[in-house]
């Protein structure tokens, strides 16, 4: 008797299958996105939103650095500005050496700092000054205290925060520097969207509105050792560029690793093709009689 159902045939209606269930998930995937009005008329925060500034820094590129005088005065607008909202659990102390810091002068800011501790008589939560060992401690003892000082929102850590944003460090900088008044055009066109009493209108922020106000106001606000500007620019770009260090320390330690690794990849081959000519240097291709 005649085979009726050959594996060429059970093939085809596998293929057959497969197309039918991208068509389907195709056309679900579109439905859902029209659903969920991805399609609709642009809302306040798609036509209002700006994208983040590029600002030039002494990291950016294959080739960049890192400027430890301007990490430093980073340093600084965090810890005279945004560490009174902001913690920076991932960073220790003794991390700083990194910025040019000296061991005598990480002890020192350590020793200011009051961290978490154990009494070691009674067991008792208790606190201490800093050692180099402790990394950086949190403004608010926890949330719900957090929570309490900032209209209901919980300040982010910013230890990574400048890889959790896309263009992170550009972000950063742009935020910082980005409240101002509504345009009034935004208002005319969409007077739902005018920011709420206890929030402040940036641009920059992703709905536009957000509970932290401007937290760089002033010229002069921080004195920098060095003599540098400390203009609200400045210093937001300064703040921006240390915590780029703290989310990606090795950020330029890497470009210099992957450029030997191509250097080394580029002399292996050159070796490797001229082995190759030499070793089959003698060998004649076969010739048709």
């Amino acid at each position: 008797m005649r085979q009726l159902v050959t594996p060429r045939l059970i093939a085809l209606f596998v293929g057959l299958f497969f197309v039918l269930a991208v068509l389907w998930a195709f056309v679900t995937g579109a439905g859902t996105v029209i659903g969920q009005g991805y399609l609709k008329e642009a809302n306040a925060e798609q036509e209002f939103h700006k994208h983040p500034n590029k600002y030039e820094f002494g990291f950016n590129g294959p080739l960049g650095k890192w400027d430890q005088r301007q990490l430093q005065r980073g340093l600084k607008v965090y810890d005279e500005v945004c560490a009174a909202c902001h913690s920076l659990k991932y960073v220790a102390f003794r991390d700083l050496a990194a910025l040019g810091l000296t061991e005598g002068q990480i002890k020192a800011y350590a020793a200011k700092k009051v961290v978490p501790g154990i009494d070691p008589v009674t067991g008792e939560t208790t606190t201490r000054p800093g050692l180099p060992t402790d990394y950086f401690p949190s403004p608010y003892p926890n949330e719900i205290a957090a929570r309490a000082a900032n209209n209901n929102a919980v300040p982010p850590d910013l230890s990574l925060i400048t890889k959790a944003r896309h263009d992170g460090t550009n972000y950063v900088a742009s935020l910082l520097t980005g409240f101002q008044e509504q345009p009034p055009e935004l208002l005319k066109k969409f007077p739902e969207a005018k920011t709420p009493a206890g929030l402040h209108y940036n641009p920059y922020f992703a709905n536009l509105n957000l509970a932290m106000a401007p937290p760089l106001t002033t010229s002069g606000q921080v004195t920098f050792d060095d003599g540098s500007p400390s203009d609200v620019q400045s210093m937001a770009k300064d703040v921006a560029a240390f915590l780029t260090w703290t989310a990606e320390p090795n950020l330029v330690k890497r470009r210099q690793t992957g450029w030997a690794v191509m250097v080394f990849l580029l002399f292996a081959t050159v070796l490797a093709y001229m082995s190759k000519q030499q070793i089959w240097s003698a060998v004649k291709p076969k010739t048709k009689d």
